[in-house]
C-alpha cells in the first residue's frame, strides 16, 4: 500500500488546539461562515471557523443552483434585497466565471390581467390566502422595475415578451395554452460547494492565523472559551476568542442553546429538489430555465444542469432539529408542475437520479406564509457575557459575499480594529484569470494544461484557474482513471492532500458531481473507497464501513436505491 499523505485538516486541529485561542470563532462552514471567514482573513485577523460536518454540507449544499437577483421579492416589497442581490450576481458574474454563468429564464404566462387586484393585499398582508395567477400585466410590471435594479450599465438584455405563436416556435413543447412567455437573465451556480470550497481556500491563503476545521462542532461555552469536539476522534478542547461568531445557519438557535444562550431567531422552510435523467424534458427546455407560478401560487423552476434537469422547490415550514429528505409527496407535486408546463411529457419515478433537500435559513415568521417570509438578513449581538457572540439570521447564496462584508464588519467593530481591504472587486478562487471566450479557453488550456487531453475541459470546469495547478500535481506521479474517468487517483490525492477531504461521501457528494448526475453506482461506490482508503490509510474494515454509509445516505437522504 501507498504512504497515505498526512490528514491536514488533523494537522490543523492540532494547530488551533495547541494554540487554544484565536480573535473570532466561527461556528458553521457554510457559504455565509465561510465568507465571513474569507473577510476577516484578508484583514489580517486570526480567525478559525468550525464545521461539524463538511464544508457547504448543509443548507449551502441544498440550493437551486442559482444566483438571483429574487424578482418575487419585489412582491414582498424588498426592494433593499433586490437591488444587492442583482449588483451582488452581476458582481459573481465576474469575479467568479467558472462556477457563475448567465442563465437565460423564460416564464410561460396564462393571462393577461390576472392576480393585479390581488398583488397589493399580498404586498401589505404578506399572506397567501387563495392563490391567483400572476398575469401578463404584473409580470411585466415586475420585470421592468427588475429591469433597473439589474442591467449593470447596459451589460444585462432587458426583459423580453413574446406571444403564443413565438414562444412556441421557440419552445415547441411548451404547454399550448400559454398567452405570453417572458424572457429575462439571471445567473447559474453549476457547483455552489465547490465555489464555496474556492472562498474557504482563499480565506486559508490569505493569512496565517486562519484556520478552517471540518467535523469539528462547538457543544458548549464558559468563561474560558468555547469547548470543541473533534468529531474524528472525540477528542474535545477549549478555544479562547475575543469575539464568536455563529453561522449557523437553521440550526443558529441550536447552536447558541448549547453555548448556553436562549435565543428564538430561527424559522426556517424546507426546500427540495429532484434531478432526472429524462432527455426529451432536458431538449424541452431549449437550454434555458423554466422560472413559472404553479396552480398553488408556489414559484418554481425547471432548469437544465450538468445534462439533467432540476426540478424544484418547495416552501414547508421545518424543525432544523429533525433531518430533512424530498418525500414522494413533493415528487407529486414536482410531477405535476412539469405536467403544467410540459403536458404532452411523460416523467416516471425511475428517471429520478438524485433527490436532495434543505432548510433555508430563514428569520422567525410567526403566521406569516412561508413564500413570503423574508430572505434579506440581519446581524444580532449577545454581549451579556465577556466575550460577545454574533448570530447571523437569514442569508442566501447569491448575497454571500455582501453578507461576508457586512458581518465582518460588524466584528471589526466590536474588536476595534478598521477595515483594512475589501472584496468588492477580488476574484474568488479559480476566477482569477479565468479564460471567457472560446479562443482565450484554448489558449490557457495550451499554456497550462499541455497534456491533458479531454481532461483540459474537465478541470478547467471543476477547478477554474486552479486547474493548472492540480494538472501540474497529477502529472508528478502515476496517475490512472477513477469512476469511469469522472476522477483519477492523483486528483483524489489533491482533494486529500489540499481540499480537506475526511469522508468518501465528501467526495461523492460535495468536490465531484458524481451524485448528483446519478453515476454514483455500486461499483463507483466501491471503486473510491478503495482508493481513498489507500490515501487515508483506511483498512479493509474502514473501507467497507465508508462504502455502506455512503449506500445508506444517498438512499436515505437522496432517494437513490442501492444494493449493497
Amino acid at each position: 500500500m501507498a504512504d497515505p499523505f498526512p490528514a491536514p485538516h488533523r494537522a490543523d486541529v492540532r494547530t488551533v488546539r495547541e494554540a487554544g485561542r484565536t480573535s473570532v470563532l466561527i461556528i458553521g462552514g457554510g457559504i455565509n461562515g465561510i465568507s465571513t471567514f474569507r473577510d476577516l482573513a484578508l484583514q489580517g485577523v486570526d480567525v478559525v471557523l468550525v464545521e461539524r460536518g463538511d464544508f457547504a454540507g448543509g443548507a449551502s449544499s441544498a440550493s437551486s443552483h442559482m444566483v438571483h437577483g429574487g424578482i418575487r421579492y419585489l412582491e414582498n416589497g424588498e426592494f433593499r434585497l433586490v437591488r444587492e442581490s442583482v449588483q451582488e450576481r452581476n458582481r459573481l458574474l465576474r469575479l467568479a466565471p467558472h462556477f457563475v454563468k448567465p442563465l437565460k429564464t423564460t416564464i410561460p404566462i396564462y393571462s393577461t390581467f390576472s392576480g393585479i387586484l390581488a398583488a397589493p393585499l399580498r404586498f401589505l398582508t404578506h399572506r397567501s390566502g387563495k392563490p391567483q395567477e400572476r398575469g401578463a400585466a404584473l409580470i411585466k410590471i415586475g420585470l421592468t422595475l427588475y429591469d433597473t435594479f439589474s442591467r449593470d450599465g447596459g451589460s444585462v438584455p432587458r426583459h423580453r415578451f413574446l406571444g403564443r405563436k413565438k414562444s412556441l416556435a421557440e419552445l415547441p413543447v411548451l404547454d399550448e395554452n400559454i398567452k405570453y412567455t417572458a424572457t429575462y437573465f439571471d445567473a447559474s451556480m453549476h457547483d455552489p460547494e465547490r465555489l464555496a470550497l474556492d472562498v474557504l481556500l482563499d480565506g486559508v491563503a490569505a493569512h496565517e492565523g486562519a484556520h478552517a476545521l471540518n467535523y469539528v462542532e462547538a457543544v458548549a461555552q464558559n468563561d474560558q472559551g468555547v469547548t470543541l469536539r473533534d468529531r474524528e476522534t472525540g477528542e474535545e478542547f477549549v478555544v479562547s476568542a475575543d469575539v464568536v461568531v455563529n453561522a449557523s445557519g437553521p440550526w443558529t438557535d441550536l447552536t447558541n442553546a448549547a453555548l448556553g444562550r436562549d435565543t428564538s431567531y430561527m424559522g426556517g422552510t424546507k426546500g427540495s429538489h429532484i434531478v432526472l435523467d429524462h432527455p426529451e424534458l432536458l431538449a424541452a427546455t431549449g437550454g434555458r430555465e423554466i422560472f413559472f407560478e404553479h396552480s398553488d401560487g408556489r414559484i418554481v423552476l425547471i432548469y437544465p444542469l450538468k445534462g439533467r434537469v432540476l426540478v424544484g422547490t418547495t416552501d414547508i415550514d421545518a424543525d432544523p432539529s429533525e433531518p430533512t429528505v424530498c418525500t414522494e409527496e413533493e415528487v407529486d407535486y414536482f410531477f405535476d408542475l412539469i405536467h403544467h408546463v410540459f403536458p404532452t411529457l411523460r416523467v416516471e419515478r425511475d428517471q429520478i437520479v438524485y433527490r436532495f433537500s434543505g432548510i433555508r435559513p430563514l428569520p422567525r415568521h410567526e403566521d406569516t406564509a412561508p413564500g413570503f417570509v423574508s430572505r434579506d438578513y440581519r446581524v444580532e449581538v449577545d454581549a451579556s457575557r465577556t466575550t460577545p457572540v454574533v448570530s447571523l439570521v437569514g442569508g442566501k447564496w447569491t448575497t454571500f459575499r455582501a453578507l461576508g462584508e457586512t458581518l465582518a464588519t460588524r466584528v471589526l467593530e466590536l474588536l476595534g480594529r478598521a477595515r483594512t481591504t475589501s472584496t468588492t472587486d477580488r476574484p474568488i478562487g479559480g476566477g482569477r484569470g479565468f479564460p471567457t471566450s472560446d479562443s482565450e479557453r484554448d489558449a490557457w488550456k495550451r499554456a497550462h494544461l499541455s497534456g491533458a487531453g479531454r481532461r483540459a475541459d474537465a478541470l478547467l470546469a471543476r477547478y477554474g484557474t486552479r486547474a493548472a495547478d492540480v494538472w501540474a500535481f497529477i502529472e508528478e506521479g502515476e496517475d490512472a482513471p477513477l469512476a469511469g474517468g469522472a476522477l483519477s487517483t492523483r486528483e483524489l490525492a489533491w482533494m486529500v492532500e489540499r481540499e480537506a477531504v475526511v469522508h468518501l461521501n465528501d467526495v461523492i457528494l460535495r468536490r465531484t458531481s458524481i451524485a448528483f448526475t446519478g453515476d454514483a453506482t455500486p461499483q463507483v461506490i466501491d471503486e473510491l473507497a478503495s482508493a481513498l482508503g489507500e490515501l487515508l490509510g483506511w483498512d479493509a474494515d474502514r473501507r467497507h464501513s465508508e462504502a455502506e454509509q455512503m449506500r445508506r445516505e444517498l438512499g436515505d437522504s437522496h432517494g437513490v436505491a442501492l444494493a449493497s
